[in-house]
C-alpha cells in the first residue's frame, strides 16, 4: 500500500486521537489551533482514506478474568497444493484451498486469538492468545489448534509480566 501524504496538523490530530479517541471535535480543534469545521474535514478525510480505521474501547483483560496471555508459534503443512479439509468446527472445508488459507479462515473464528501474524523463520504464524487460565489454554490448543488439519507443530510462550503495551503508533 502506498504511503499517503499527511502534514504536521494531521499528525497532531492523529496523536491526540490515539491518546483519547473520545474527545469532541471542538476539543481536538482547540488543541491543534484550528476552527472546528476544518478540523472535522481533516478527521473525515483521515477516516475516508483509511488512516483512521475505527474507534474502540480498550478493555482490561485481567479485570475481565482473561489472565493468561500466550504467544503460540504455529507451523503448517507445506507439502502438496490445494487441499480439501475440514474446518476447525468439523464442517467440510473449501475444495482447492491451501493450508495457509484454511488456517487463516479458522483463526477468524477463534475468539481466543486476539491477533495473528504471518512470520518469517521456522514458524509460519504467531497467534496471540488471551484466555482465562491454563485449563482454557489447554482446551483451546487441544480442541482447536492441534485438530486443525494444516497444523503440524506448535510451541507456546507465556507472558510473565506486561510492562509496556500501547496501541499508539510512533508518529
Amino acid at each position: 500500500m502506498a504511503q499517503i501524504e499527511i502534514d504536521a496538523i494531521d499528525r497532531r490530530i492523529l496523536a491526540i486521537l490515539q491518546e483519547n479517541g473520545r474527545l469532541s471535535n471542538q476539543e481536538i480543534a482547540d488543541r491543534v489551533n484550528l476552527s472546528p469545521s476544518p478540523c472535522l474535514r481533516r478527521i473525515r478525510r483521515l477516516e475516508e482514506i483509511g488512516v483512521i480505521r475505527g474507534y474502540v474501547a480498550l478493555l482490561d483483560a485481567q479485570m475481565l478474568g482473561l489472565d493468561l496471555l500466550a504467544y503460540v508459534n504455529v507451523r503448517l503443512e507445506k507439502r502438496g497444493g490445494p487441499v480439501l479439509s475440514a474446518r476447525a468446527d468439523g464442517t467440510p472445508g473449501r475444495a482447492g484451498a491451501t493450508h495457509s488459507e484454511l488456517f487463516r479462515a479458522a483463526v477468524q473464528g477463534w475468539p481466543e486469538v486476539v491477533a495473528c501474524h504471518a512470520m518469517t523463520g521456522d514458524m509460519d504464524y504467531l497467534p496471540r492468545v488471551q484466555v482465562r487460565d491454563m485449563g482454557h489454554f489447554s482446551r483451546f490448543v487441544q480442541d482447536q489448534l492441534l485438530r486443525h488439519p494444516s497444523v503440524i507443530d506448535v510451541k507456546s510462550s507465556f507472558s510473565l509480566e506486561k510492562f509496556k503495551e500501547t496501541t499508539a503508533l510512533p508518529l
